[in-house]
This record gives structure tokens, C-alpha cells and sequence, in this order.
């Protein structure tokens, strides 16, 4: 599908096309190459990076490859989960995910309790890996955000500002780019954690703890222009309540919470990172 999209307040008109290219008849999707891409960066971030984490990069592919995995199907069953009224009348389409259909946080919860556990059983300290996973989760989320771009989805209410974005998907009216902000905060927050882990980063969790603040806090302010969020099931008052908004207000004050609480703690973490940890035998 071919899209003509404008951003007159910064005078760019672009004509997109859903498929970067075609193999026979069969179209490789911009979304899926996008999210390879983010997700390739990402472990070479965390492989190429442990030693700062003090994390044994061997064991941390082995945790990186079972999240993957589990980062698939969690993404796409917290959407179906939210979106059960469709997906109940059309099971055949579950694990169609050509045409998007996942959430971000179902990947993150997927992809955590899949690395997790791995991490578990070959006795790894979990709070330096939550450390690397979400700082490398947000190079994925910066560049996988684009995907929606190419989609003309993920966008949000009508809106006259600078970065107002129209196409044949947004009804010809101005509309929030939603992703391209996701995008910008992530790449910004990555930027953040990386030279915070090398300058400042006091004990094992911190980087966690900032993430959940950070993220927490966009995503809370962006879901809230969004058209197409997934909704709980009730409502409070008039209001029903938006999944990702919900959850990322409690995200964000844990984050706040846990920081506070550990505010006094020092694993002497930049000691570590001076040294690599010793490679595992094979």
C-alpha cells in the first residue's frame, strides 16, 4: 500500500510504501525490517557491552535468545488479550502479525520473563541484567518505532502543531505522529542510561529503576493523544481507562519509589566495569 504523507509544519511530503520489496509476489514489510534492525543493535549493544553490566556476555546470549522468542508472543498476546471482542470472532488471525498487531510492553514482560528465567537457571544476578536489557530495549523501541510510521499507524488526535503529520490513513487532517515522538524519547533516554552507566551509575538495578521513570513517563503523556490504545475492560465513570496509560502511571511511580528507597546504596558498580568478567568455557 502506497501512502502520500506530509508534515507541513516542517514542509516534508514523502510517498511511502508498506513493502520494501517483494519476493515473487510475497511483500517484505518496512514494519518486520524495522524491528530486525532494532532488535539486531540491541544485542550487539548488550553483547558488546556486558562487561560494564558486569554480566558474562556467553550467558547473556543464551538469556537473549529465549526472550526473543518470548518477546514475540508475549507482544502479540497482550494485544489479542485487549483485543479479545475481535480476535474472539476471528481466531484464524492470532498469529497473523504482518499488519502489526503488537504492543511494546507485551514484548518487554515477554521478553524479561523469558531472559529471566534463563537467567535463573544459570545462576546469573538478575538486577544487572534488567540493567543491559531495558537500556538495550530502547535502541529496539527507537528504531522499531519507524515501523508504525511506515504502516501510517500509531498516530494520534488532531492536533495544528509543528510536527503535525497528514496522510490518506489520518482522513486527510493533521494529526500527533505519535511514534515519531516515541522514537525521539527513546533515542534520548538511550543516550541518558549509556553515559549515566559510565558516569554515575552507583549499584546494580539503577538503570532499571531510571527506565521505568523515563519510559513510564512518556508513554504515559503520548498514549494519552493516541486514537488507537487498547482499553480496559470498564469504565470509571465516563472515563475508561487506556492499558499502556494505566500501566505506565505505575511504572513510572515504582521507578520513582525504587530509586528513593535506594538512593543510599553503592555496589561500587563503576569498579567493575573496568575489568570484563572471564568468558565461560564451552
Amino acid at each position: 500500500m502506497i501512502f502520500n504523507v506530509s508534515f507541513p509544519g516542517l514542509g516534508i511530503d514523502l510517498t511511502i510504501d508498506r513493502a520494501a520489496f517483494y519476493i515473487g509476489t510475497f511483500p517484505v514489510y518496512w514494519y518486520g525490517i524495522l524491528i530486525a534492525i532494532g532488535l539486531t543493535l540491541a544485542i550487539f549493544y548488550a553483547y558488546f557491552n556486558s562487561h560494564r553490566f558486569g554480566v558474562d556476555g556467553e550467558k547473556l546470549i543464551d538469556c537473549i535468545i529465549v526472550g526473543i522468542i518470548t518477546a514475540v508472543v508475549g507482544a502479540r498476546l497482550y494485544y489479542v488479550l485487549f483485543r479479545w471482542d475481535y480476535f474472539g470472532q476471528h481466531p484464524s488471525e492470532i498469529i497473523d502479525i504482518r499488519d502489526g498487531g503488537i504492543a511494546i510492553y507485551g514484548a518487554i514482560i515477554g521478553g524479561l520473563l523469558g531472559g529471566l528465567i534463563v537467567a535463573k537457571i544459570k545462576k546469573m544476578k538478575i538486577l544487572p541484567i534488567l540493567d543491559i536489557a531495558l537500556i538495550s530495549f530502547l535502541i529496539g523501541q527507537a528504531i522499531g518505532r519507524w515501523g508504525n510510521f511506515f504502516n501510517q499507524e500509531a498516530f494520534g488526535i488532531e492536533t495544528d502543531s509543528l510536527f503535525r503529520m497528514m496522510s490518506e490513513n489520518t482522513n486527510g487532517v493533521c494529526v500527533h505522529p505519535c511514534f515519531l515522538y516515541e522514537s525521539v524519547w527513546c533515542a534520548l533516554s538511550f543516550l541518558f542510561l549509556h553515559i549515566f552507566n559510565r558516569k554515575f551509575q552507583k549499584y546494580h538495578g539503577q538503570i532499571c529503576y531510571l527506565y521505568l521513570v523515563l519510559y513510564g513517563f512518556e508513554r504515559m503523556i503520548v498514549e494519552g493523544l493516541r486514537t488507537d490504545s487498547l482499553y480496559l475492560p470498564f469504565t470509571i465513570g465516563s472515563y475508561q481507562p487506556r492499558v499502556s496509560q494505566v500501566l505506565s502511571c505505575v511504572l513510572f511511580i515504582l521507578g520513582i519509589v525504587l530509586l528513593i528507597v535506594n538512593r543510599n546504596k553503592d555496589d561500587n558498580v563503576r569498579a567493575l566495569q573496568t575489568k570484563r568478567p572471564k568468558k565461560s568455557k564451552v
